[in-house]
């Protein structure tokens, strides 16, 4: 079997299995209603992933905060691709003034941890969902960023490019013309691989209590909560979440790595 088709197929399965996850987290009631009667219950049948101590289907939770997670991701990556793709192009484009700028800009936010300028920021902003989404958005940019320059570099040497530039075009014309339609391979595949970043950086801010309210199924407040019940040997509380993350977290990572495999042109024939 091709190394092409071994992508398609892990593309398919990994795509398949967030989707199931999204539909189950959408449509599974329960997760928020308290029952008193079945509260802490170990894994069964019934509950496969047991009840917290309020009587709470922990499956249901943990795939509505999955839910969550993915929005999230999805929001935050978003804006943070379209801010690398402008400043990207901006700084190959518009001179060595340009450049220096935005290389600078990397530089200096790459320089400071991630999760430490992302409390900064959601800090600043007063915490709740509208700052945990700003501060990705403003931090996962600079790797992506360094990307589509490197790539616009490569571009600006095109022949058609060059022929473009003799006629007397301007480099917006040039720039969404002739250069942004070749890095939508690239910028697909960055932004499906800034998901696992984006989802594991938003676990890792609710978990730290930045402004969510207690009673918002994220898998953050998920295992905060869970802590506190881990000496009483409510183990599942935090093992399930925390496994079920991680799965998300490698299924966008394989998601990533198979979209840039079919799109990489050293591999069309294998």
């Amino acid at each position: 079997m091709s190394e092409r088709k071994k992508a398609l197929i892990t593309l398919a399965a990994a795509g398949g299995v967030i989707l199931l996850i999204l539909a189950l987290g959408l449509t599974l009631p329960g997760g928020t209603a308290t029952n008193f009667a079945e509260k802490s219950l170990s894994p069964s049948l019934a509950h496969p992933f047991g009840t917290d101590w309020l009587g709470r289907d922990m499956l249901a939770r943990t795939l509505k905060g999955l839910v969550f997670s993915i929005a999230v991701g999805l929001i935050a990556a978003s804006v943070s691709t379209v801010i690398a793709v402008v400043l990207g192009i901006f700084a190959a484009t518009f001179g060595k003034w340009a450049d220096a700028l935005i290389n600078f800009m990397v530089d200096l936010c790459q320089g400071i941890p991630h999760i430490l300028l992302m409390i900064l920021i959601a800090f600043v902003l007063g915490g709740g969902v509208r700052a945990i989404i700003v501060s990705m958005a403003l931090t996962h940019w600079p790797s992506m960023t360094r990307l589509i320059r490197s790539e616009v570099m490569q571009l600006r040497s095109m022949p058609y490019v060059q022929v473009s530039r003799r006629l007397g075009r301007g480099r917006m014309h040039i720039a969404a013309r002739h250069i942004l339609p070749h890095l939508w391979p690239q910028i697909i595949v960055g932004f499906i691989l800034l998901f696992p970043h984006a989802i594991l950086h938003e676990a890792s801010l609710t978990f730290l209590g930045f402004g969510l309210s207690v009673q918002q199924p994220a898998v953050g407040i998920i295992l905060s909560e869970a802590m506190k019940y881990l000496a009483t040997g409510q183990w599942w509380l935090a093992f399930f979440p925390g496994l079920m993350l991680l799965i998300v977290v490698r299924l966008f990572d394989r998601l990533g790595d198979s979209a840039r495999m079919m799109v990489d042109p050293t591999k069309v024939h294998r």
